[in-house]
């Protein structure tokens, strides 16, 4: 038997940090595809207030893993 998976590219973002921001790619993800197998963190990026130099948003790029249904 053939097993085929799909990767999918999303981005997440968060004002607490990298990794709440993967969780809710994640969390958004798990509500339209099923069985999702694995993620990878491939980039993350911020937001910084000009005035303050503090980042405001976080932003983290994840690709998803998932199997591929056949009927």
């Amino acid at each position: 038997m053939t097993h085929i998976a799909k990767i999918i590219e999303i981005v997440g973002s968060s004002d607490k940090s990298w990794d709440d921001a993967a969780e809710v790619a994640l969390t958004e993800a798990t509500k339209t595809i099923h069985g999702i197998t694995g993620i990878e963190l491939t980039d993350m990026t911020a937001r910084v207030d000009p005035h303050t130099g503090k980042i405001t948003e976080y932003h983290s790029t994840v690709k998803i893993a998932f199997g591929v249904e056949h009927s």
